[in-house]
């Protein structure tokens, strides 16, 4: 059960017997204003900036999503797709809710990519997975259709079976098929880490699929979210999630994720622990070096 998703240069492989892939949420310009009045605008030193920071701590592929209101989303998806692929070799997830900015992202891509999303929705599913077919990518399903999100985790494996059952139907291999349980906020829903946990248990056990989820909607609204969403995420890889969208630049994320990957097995002899905790040490003595530097250089003035 393993998901190949790969960029010009770099191939990213989503299993369960593998660390955990961590897709970089950061380039969304949902709940970000300045980042979506800069992307409207054709400015994209933010997404270069936020591109490269999520690489550089950790994110195996990045989420690129370009979701303003009332601007030219295809035309600016793809564009910064582009940006990306020339800043960074990491593969990319092509985040749109409109179908033809998906497709202007499938045609600036280079690679095989990770579309995200189709629902089980009807008219969803016959505009987006022909896309899929034609551009060789594999594809989120997330699992709601027109009946909107069920609260039963039950309805919700059904609507999952439905996707990867038509996406083979159109010749979609299931392993190029990631489902996405929905995380709900459980300040809102007191069961939707438990609801989540049972999806992607089944979705592993008995669909045989590879899983993917936004995984900081659980602690939406919350304070202190950090920590809530590492553990949610930790209890989530044990029952089998493979990746998620997230922030890797968050570090009790980052060290939830690879500590559970510790745990799994999935870092042999835990050297990507050891070595990240090595970098971090490095890094703070770099810090405090800094820090007497700049002490000593006020004392002397």
């Amino acid at each position: 059960m393993q998901t190949v998703i790969s960029s010009k240069t770099k191939t990213v492989i989503i299993g369960p017997d593998r660390p955990f892939t961590i897709i970089g949420e950061r380039i969304n310009p949902t709940g970000r204003k300045l980042l979506a009045r800069e992307m409207a605008a054709g400015n994209f030193d933010r997404v270069r900036k936020d591109a490269i920071a999520q690489v550089a701590a950790g994110a195996h592929m990045l989420d690129v999503n370009a979701g303003i209101p009332l601007a030219d989303e295809p035309a600016i998806l793809a564009e910064a797709i582009k940006l990306v692929q020339s800043v960074t070799d990491v593969p990319i997830s092509i985040d749109s809710s409109i179908v033809a900015a998906l497709e202007r992202g499938l045609e600036a891509y280079e690679g095989k990519p990770l579309l995200n999303s189709v629902t089980g929705e009807e008219e969803r599913l016959e505009a987006v997975l022909p896309m899929v077919k034609k551009y060789g990518a594999a594809v989120i399903g997330i699992s709601n259709d027109e009946t909107g999100i069920s609260e039963d985790p039950e309805v919700r494996l059904a609507v999952a079976r439905k996707i990867i059952e038509r996406a083979m139907d159109h010749g979609i291999p299931k392993e190029d098929v990631l489902i996405d349980p929905l995380v709900m906020p459980i300040g809102a829903m007191r069961y939707a880490g438990r609801q989540v946990f049972h999806i992607v248990r089944h979705c592993r056990e008995e669909l045989g699929v590879n899983t993917c989820c936004g995984a900081s909607n659980v602690s939406f609204g919350l304070p202190d979210r950090g920590p809530l969403n590492g553990t949610f995420l930790a209890m989530a890889i044990t029952a089998g999630l493979t990746s998620a969208i997230t922030n890797p630049i968050e570090l009790e994320i980052k060290k939830a994720i690879l500590a559970a990957d510790v745990m799994m097995g999935n870092d042999e002899n835990c050297m990507t622990w050891i070595q990240s905790t090595r970098s971090a040490a490095e890094e703070e003595e770099d810090n405090a070096g800094s820090r007497r530097s700049r002490r000593s250089r006020r004392r002397e003035r």
